[in-house]
C-alpha cells in the first residue's frame, strides 16, 4: 500500500484486453505482449496485441453504432452521458492515477493532481460547451435564406501518445463524442492501462455499445496502420512524434481521410532581462523537467538575455540540483522514470552528442546514483552549444535543456523561429509593448507570456510547420469532428 495525499491506495496493475462493441475480448489469435514498468523494469501484465482483424471488428461496430441509439439521443441526453464519464473518472481518480504512474513512470502526485483531473475536466467542458453551439444563417437580400446544419463526421480513429495517456486521449474523445461520432481508439502500446479502464467507465456512464472501441497493438504493419488505412474510418486524430505523423498521412491519403495532428515541438523559452527572475525560475523548472521533460510543450531551448544570463544559470542550476529523481510512488520524488529502454537510449545518445558538439553539462547527464533499475536520468542542463547543433534543434523529449545567451530582440526571434517545429513558445518580459511585439513574430501555434501551460479549453491549440495540422479546442474541435451542410431556401 502507498500513501497519497493522506489516503492509502493499492498499486494493482491490470491485464489489458481490447474493448469492442461494449465487451472486453482477446485478440483473434490470442496474441499478447508484455507491459513493462519503466520505474523498475518489471512486468506489469499482458496486453492483447491487435492487428487488421481486430481493427476491422472495431470499425464495423463503430459504423453500426452510428445508426443506433447514439444517433437518436438528444443533445441534452448525450451531454449528460459525456458529463457522467468525467464524474466517474473523478470517482476513480486514485485507481486511475496509480495505473498511469505504473505505466508511464511519472510521479504519483503528478498523475493525481494534473493527468486524471484534467481528463475528467475535458468531458465536463465539452458536455457544457456542446449545448451552446449554433450554426450560421445568411439572408441573401429577399431572394434566399441560407443556413447550416452540423452532423457527425462518422467513424473516427483516435491514435494516442504515451506521455499523457488519459489526459490527451480524453482531449480527443470528449469532443468526438459530443459531436455525435463513434470511434476506434489505438492507445500507445507502452501505456495501455488507463485506456483499457476507460472502456468500462464509458459503459457505466451509459455510452451505447460500439460507440467507443479500443484496440491495443503496435503502429507500423499492425493496428496503427490498419486503422489509418481502413476505408470505413472517416477521420484520424493523432498526437505523437512527427515522423509517425508522416507515415499516418501517407496511409490515410488512400481514402482522403480528414486529419488532425498535434506533433512534436522544440519550443523556445525566451527570457528578457527585465523579467522577474524568481518567477521565471519557478515556472522554467516546470517547463523544463515536469513529466521527465516528456511533454511536447516543454521549453527545452532556453534563451536568456545576456545581462542576466549568468544570474539565471546560477539560480536555475541550484534549483535543478534540488530535484529528487526516483520511485514514482515516493511523495518526495519530483522526476520519475523515462517511458522505456528505447527512449532512454535515445535521450542519453543526445547527451553524448552534446559533448561531441562542444557543450558543457552543468548538471545531470547520467543515471542517478543508486538507481540501478528503471530508466532514470538526472535533469540535465547544457550550455556552450552553437545554435546550429543538433541538440539545440532536434526534439529530445526528456529532462534535457540547453541554455543560450542572446543580445538583441531581433537575434532571439530569428533563433526561436529557426526550426522546422512550431508548437509553442514562452516569453518573459515586463515590457508590455515588447511582449506583444515579440509574441506576434514567433512562429508557433501558442505563445505564452509570463506563464507556461496555462490553457483555456475554448482557445485554439495546435502547431505550425511540422508540429501539426489543424487546431483543437472549443469550436475548433467541433470543426474537425463534424460536417457542415449549407441549406439554401429560395424565398
Amino acid at each position: 500500500m502507498q500513501l497519497i495525499t493522506g489516503q492509502t491506495i493499492q498499486k494493482k496493475p491490470i491485464d489489458c484486453l481490447h474493448f469492442i462493441n461494449g465487451e472486453y475480448q482477446s485478440s483473434v489469435n490470442y496474441k499478447t505482449f508484455q507491459n513493462i514498468n519503466p520505474a523498475n523494469e518489471e512486468v506489469l501484465g499482458t496486453v492483447a496485441e491487435g492487428g487488421a482483424e481486430e481493427i476491422d471488428l472495431a470499425v464495423q461496430a463503430a459504423k453500426k453504432a452510428l445508426k443506433g441509439p447514439w444517433k437518436n439521443m438528444t443533445a441534452n441526453d448525450r451531454a449528460a452521458v459525456i458529463r457522467r464519464i468525467g464524474d466517474i473518472i473523478l470517482e476513480r481518480k486514485d485507481e486511475l492515477a496509480a495505473l498511469e504512474s505504473l505505466d508511464t513512470g511519472k510521479p504519483i502526485w503528478l498523475s493525481s493532481s494534473i493527468d486524471i483531473p484534467r481528463a475528467a475536466y475535458n468531458f465536463h467542458f465539452f458536455a457544457d460547451y456542446m449545448r451552446s453551439l449554433g450554426t450560421e444563417a445568411y439572408q441573401t437580400d429577399d431572394v434566399a435564406l441560407n443556413y447550416s446544419i452540423r452532423r457527425p463526421v462518422g467513424v473516427v480513429g483516435l491514435i494516442n501518445p504515451w506521455n499523457l495517456p488519459l489526459l490527451l486521449l480524453t482531449w480527443k474523445l470528449a469532443p468526438c463524442l459530443a459531436a455525435g461520432n463513434t470511434c476506434v481508439i489505438k492507445p500507445a502500446e507502452l501505456t495501455p492501462m488507463t485506456a483499457t479502464l476507460l472502456g468500462e467507465i464509458c459503459r457505466e456512464a451509459g455510452v451505447p455499445d460500439g460507440v467507443v472501441n479500443i484496440v491495443h497493438g503496435f503502429g507500423p504493419n499492425s493496428a496503427g496502420s490498419a486503422l489509418s488505412e481502413h476505408p470505413d474510418v472517416d477521420a484520424i486524430s493523432f498526437t505523437g512524434e512527427t515522423t509517425t505523423g508522416k507515415v499516418i498521412m501517407a496511409a490515410a491519403a488512400k481514402t482522403l481521410k480528414r486529419l488532425s495532428y498535434e506533433l512534436g515541438g522544440k519550443n523556445p523559452n525566451i527570457i528578457f532581462a527585465d523579467s522577474d527572475l524568481d518567477e521565471v525560475i519557478e515556472t522554467t523548472m516546470k517547463s523544463s523537467f515536469i513529466n521527465q521533460g516528456e511533454v511536447c510543450l516543454c521549453g527545452s531551448r532556453i534563451y536568456v538575455e545576456r545581462p542576466v544570463y549568468e544570474q539565471f544559470v546560477e539560480k536555475f542550476l541550484a534549483k535543478t540540483k534540488e530535484l529528487v529523481v526516483g520511485d514514482p510512488f515516493d511523495p518526495k520524488t519530483k522526476v520519475g522514470a523515462l517511458i522505456g529502454e528505447e527512449h532512454y537510449q535515445r535521450v542519453t545518445s543526445y547527451i553524448e552528442l552534446a559533448k561531441q558538439e562542444g557543450g558543457e553539462i552543468l548538471t545531470g547527464g547520467k543515471r542517478p546514483d543508486g538507481q540501478d533499475k528503471g530508466y532514470y536520468i538526472d535533469p540535465t542542463i547544457i550550455v556552450g552549444l552553437d545554435r546550429n547543433c543538433r541538440v539545440v534543434n532536434e526534439e529530445i523529449f526528456g529532462p534535457v535543456v540547453t541554455v543560450i545567451p542572446f543580445d538583441t530582440e531581433e537575434e532571439v526571434i530569428e533563433q526561436a523561429n529557426d526550426t522546422h517545429y512550431g508548437l509553442s513558445a514562452s516569453i518573459w518580459t515586463n515590457d508590455l509593448r515588447r511582449a506583444h511585439r515579440v509574441a506576434g513574430q514567433i512562429e508557433a501555434g501558442i505563445v505564452w507570456v509570463n506563464t507556461w501551460f496555462l490553457r483555456d479549453l475554448r482557445t485554439p491549440f495546435g502547431g505550425m510547420k511540422q508540429s501539426g495540422i489543424g487546431r483543437e479546442g472549443g469550436m475548433h474541435s467541433f470543426e474537425f469532428y463534424s460536417e457542415l451542410t449549407n441549406i439554401c431556401i429560395k424565398l
